[in-house]
């Protein structure tokens, strides 16, 4: 099962997802990056369906951005979290997006902000979260954001990700 979790610190908002790709009982991937810069200073990190948290994440991405340019200034985190929580509310009476959502940012007017967003569009400003069961998952990817922005913290490894071929018997 996927696992994803944020707390809200003094200055800083940190994002954790496990890095496990999984289908049933199969992982498929042990290096699957679940944290996404929505800009420079909000991160978005997601659990569930590959495919749905894929393309929700990178929709909800690239409508910020489109806001940003259209409009000349950034969305806020709450903004930002509203605007998700309403595609979600309208893809609920669509086609769902089994997905689970942290989002964190930092602003300056109002500074560092959690928000927990679930599949059925669900939205609470919260100072700590988490989404899903841990059952040892190997590795995970730190993110946290601040008054100098997002970006990746650190990646916990146990288990490297095998790219070559196995040695031939």
């Amino acid at each position: 099962m996927e696992c994803v979790f944020g707390l809200v610190g003094n200055g800083f908002s940190i994002l954790v997802a496990d890095t496990s790709a999984v289908h049933s009982i199969l992982v498929h991937k042990s290096n699957e990056d679940k944290i996404m810069v929505l800009d420079s200073h909000k991160l978005i990190a997601a659990s569930g369906e590959s495919g749905d948290r894929v393309q929700f994440t990178e929709f909800i991405q690239k409508n910020v951005s489109l806001y940003q340019f259209r409009n000349g200034i950034p969305l806020t985190t709450a903004a930002a979290a509203n605007f998700t929580r309403g595609e979600l509310a309208t893809a609920l009476r669509k086609s769902p997006y089994m997905v689970n959502i942290l989002m964190a940012g930092f602003d300056k007017e109002t500074g560092p902000s959690l928000y927990y967003l679930d599949y059925i569009a669900t939205l609470h400003k919260v100072d700590k979260a988490a989404f899903g069961l841990v059952v040892a998952p190997p590795n995970f990817v730190i993110k946290i954001v601040d008054k100098d922005g997002a970006r990746e913290h650190a990646w916990r490894e146990t288990v490297k990700h095998e790219t070559t071929a196995p040695p031939s018997a």
